[in-house]
């Protein structure tokens, strides 16, 4: 009996596995900046809804923002048209977004932009300006 064995031979071997290096360090990369565009993009989003919530706040409240001590509540809960709890206005959110840089969805509110972009929140509203913007970078917090 003659039986002829087939098999792959070293060499060959040796090039499919180069081949798999090469196409592998040139999709690798593409991936991690399509996570990078995500995360950007969602924060972007978080952004744009959060300030129209604002915006809609500030026309039905008498042309002001809400109150410093107060922010996360009255923008997550019903309220009048002064800003007191148990009105008909509202809930502007339901809860905060969680940053998708930092995840955290904290809100640092104050007057000013002194602590913006220190990454100790999530979050960074600006009661002076009505300036909402994120706090996980001084790049992002510009945006």
């Amino acid at each position: 009996m003659n039986r002829k064995q087939s098999a792959f031979t070293l060499v060959e071997i040796l090039i499919v596995v180069v081949i798999l290096g090469i196409l592998a360090a040139i999709v690798i990369p593409q991936f991690t900046d399509a996570g990078n565009d995500a995360r950007a993009s969602a924060l972007k989003s978080d952004l744009q809804t959060v300030r129209s919530q604002l915006a809609l706040y500030k026309v039905q409240h008498l042309d002001s923002y809400p109150a410093a001590a107060t922010f996360v509540t009255q923008m997550t809960t019903k309220t009048d048209s002064s800003g007191a709890a148990g009105g008909t206005l509202g809930a502007y959110l339901q809860t905060f977004p969680a940053n998708p840089y930092n995840n955290l969805s904290t809100v640092e509110v104050e007057s000013g932009t002194a602590g913006l972009g220190n990454g100790s929140h999530g979050w960074h509203f600006d009661t002076a300006t009505g300036m909402f913007a994120a706090d996980d970078s001084a790049e992002h917090g510009a945006w």
